[in-house]
């Protein structure tokens, strides 16, 4: 008999495996695999009758084993009844209340006014960056309490129109009035000793000082220090003329220029003269009186 060219058959194995069998050893290796991930037992529908059979209270369904129930539960029927007793569970059961939150308690404090306060413009000698320095006062200042800062844009304020070239500075400490300084809109120096706080407990003083970063020279080189003038520039208005030596040279032999004509824009206007009246012409004299010189 010839096994090598038989259909499905190899040499040294048994023959070809019907569907039967087939479908037989796939529902087997599907309910070793369920076996090992879903624990049977703790299934609510499952239920052995005293037949030895297996049945599913949710579906109604008859099983001679183990492995045709795992397949049962993963087929459409059961799937479908499942959602159906969840949504009706979920239908019939009383709608429980949220979770309480947590409520933080919020404090609230009489505003007894504005405080004082002092802002003073200064200028590095050295190098010419300027800073502003805040002094507000707290004497009466909630304990427990301490002041608090911040910048805000322009944009968020609702109290004038919005103006990109300012940002203001608020400062808030309880009981007192939250106040704002309207500062230009430029860019804080964060570097060491640049920016820094001080809340003073004895006196009851909020200090705060701030630089603004150096503006960055046109021309590249270093920004002249405090009181030196800029010189005037070389060039001020439309009419003025740079200096000679700045314009190229003439080419060789001169510009040639183009006569344009009369009533052209750009042609010379000739001023307008006055006809001249013919010269009377002087009578020739008498032969008499003419000598030879």
């Amino acid at each position: 008999m010839d096994f090598q060219h038989r259909a499905g058959g190899k040499t040294g194995s048994g023959g070809v495996a019907s569907a039967s069998e087939s479908n037989r050893d796939r529902r087997e290796r599907l309910r070793q695999l369920a076996l090992e991930t879903i624990d049977i037992n703790k299934d609510p529908y499952f239920m052995k009758n005293h037949l030895g059979s297996y049945e599913c209270k949710l579906c109604l369904t008859l099983h001679n084993n183990e492995g045709s129930y795992l397949a049962h539960t993963q087929g459409k029927k059961h799937q479908t009844n499942l959602a159906r007793r969840a949504a009706k569970e979920a239908k019939e059961a009383p709608a429980q209340p949220a979770p309480a939150k947590v409520k933080v308690e919020v404090k609230k404090f009489v505003k007894i006014g504005r405080p004082g306060y002092k802002v003073t413009k200064q200028r590095d000698p050295e190098i010419g960056q300027q800073s502003l320095l805040f002094q507000i006062d707290y004497p009466e200042i909630a304990e427990g309490i301490g002041p608090r800062h911040r910048f805000m844009s322009a944009y968020e304020q609702r109290i004038e129109p919005p103006d990109r070239r300012w940002q203001y500075l608020l400062f808030a400490a309880e009981p007192y009035e939250t106040i704002a300084f309207k500062v230009p809109s430029r860019e804080i120096d964060k570097a060491e000793n640049r920016f820094w706080t001080h809340w003073n407990k004895e006196t009851k003083q909020f200090f705060l000082q701030f630089h603004f970063k150096m503006e960055k020279a046109i021309s590249g080189g270093p920004i002249p220090p405090a009181g030196v003038k800029h010189p005037p520039p070389l060039m001020s208005g439309p009419g003025s003329r740079p200096p000679s030596d700045s314009l190229p040279p003439p080419p060789p032999g001169g510009m040639s220029v183009h006569p344009l004509p009369p009533g052209a824009p750009g042609a010379p206007q000739m001023p307008h003269q006055m006809p001249m009246p013919p010269m009377p012409m002087r009578p020739p004299p008498p032969d008499g009186l003419m000598s030879n010189n």
